[in-house]
């Protein structure tokens, strides 16, 4: 997995590419780590180059979002391949997360 990041204004994108899984996952808690300790609370997680995501990944990603709620911030998901797209619905997340069609549009959906 590779992570990449933009920050504009206070709203940090982070680009994932490859697979979010049991061994990656470890790796975007950590970049979560950072973010929370320079006060980041809107966090946009761009998915155009995620091939894959296994439970683990999810469930990271659920942790990841309770986490920014706690501080009052809010995660939104986009650019869901129908691979990744359909395991999200599956496991019925496609409710849980706010999952936008692209970044403008999850932009736009930050209170």
């Amino acid at each position: 997995m590779k992570i990449s990041e933009d920050k504009k204004n206070d709203i940090m994108a982070v680009s994932v590419s490859g697979e979010i899984n049991i061994d990656t996952s470890p790796d975007l808690r950590k970049a979560f780590d950072q973010y929370a300790k320079q006060g980041i609370k809107k966090v946009i997680i761009d998915c155009a180059n995620l091939t894959y995501i296994d439970s683990s990944g999810l469930a990271t990603l659920i942790e990841l979002m309770q986490r920014l709620k706690k501080i009052k911030g809010e995660l939104k998901i986009c650019n869901l391949a129908e691979k990744v797209k359909s395991v999200f619905e599956v496991t019925k997340l496609d409710k849980l997360f706010d999952i936008c069609s692209n970044q403008e549009q999850a932009v736009e959906r930050f209170k």
